[in-house]
């Protein structure tokens, strides 16, 4: 089995679309399919799960889109501290990671919030990668590094394990499997510099259609391939 499963949460609005909804009715349906996601993780024992769900280029989205997405992210996370929760029952930690600071205050808190109530959990590690950016958060790690370099780093000491250690994911394995919906085939500037050697796998469903069976199937393929790691 996979230790590490991240999942590109693809397909929201072309699902509403498709449906003549709104928008934002697709976000709502896929929020509903995540807490359907901790049920499977649990069962399948995958210790680690990734979820690309709001990226840096997403605060471009129309405002009555954006305004409904930073609600539904407060509402979330803020559930999260309900003690009936299925990350508590289920002892899942919950991180963001991303630019937190370019949410507005309330989800901030509210993220912070989720964050707390679940620090103690080593179970289940469920990483919601929000503001998120592959390349931003690799210019981040660099930010970190050059900081240490001006305080006498030097350069020969900077490695792979350095780099890693300065990423939002420090302290998690790198993805052995990303799993994108919505029939898109590109990772779409998601965990660059994990995914060097994941195993990709692509689906044609759209996330909130996305089904046990179909997240079962994705593992039996990965559990099929040979990895080589470039060897």
């Amino acid at each position: 089995m996979p230790k590490h499963v991240a999942i590109i949460l693809d397909g929201n609005r072309r699902l509403a679309k498709r449906l003549v909804a709104q928008p934002w009715q697709g976000h709502a349906w896929g929020a509903k399919k995540v807490k359907e996601l901790l049920k499977w993780v649990k069962e399948t024992e995958i210790k680690y799960v990734t979820l690309y769900s709001f990226s840096v280029q997403n605060f471009k989205r129309p405002k009555k889109e954006f305004d409904y997405l930073m609600r539904l992210f407060e509402k979330e996370f803020s559930a999260i501290t309900n003690p009936n929760h299925e990350a508590h029952k289920y002892k899942v930690r919950v991180r963001a990671i991303g630019r937190i600071n370019l949410f507005p205050k309330k989800v901030q808190n509210a993220i912070a919030a989720a964050e707390a109530a679940t620090k103690k959990y080593n179970k289940y590690f469920l990483n919601i990668a929000v503001a998120y950016g592959g390349q931003e958060e690799i210019t981040d790690a660099m930010v970190k590094i050059a900081k240490k370099v001006a305080t006498g780093l030097k350069l020969e000491q900077i490695n792979e394990k350095m780099i890693k250690e300065s990423l939002y994911t420090n302290g998690i394995p790198y993805p052995d499997l990303i799993i994108r919906t919505g029939g898109e085939k590109r990772l779409s500037n998601f965990l660059l510099w994990q995914s060097a050697y994941s195993e990709l796998y692509f689906c044609e469903k759209m996330w909130p259609e996305f089904e046990k069976k179909d997240f079962l199937e994705a593992i039996g393929e990965f559990q099929a391939r040979q990895r080589r790691f470039g060897r």
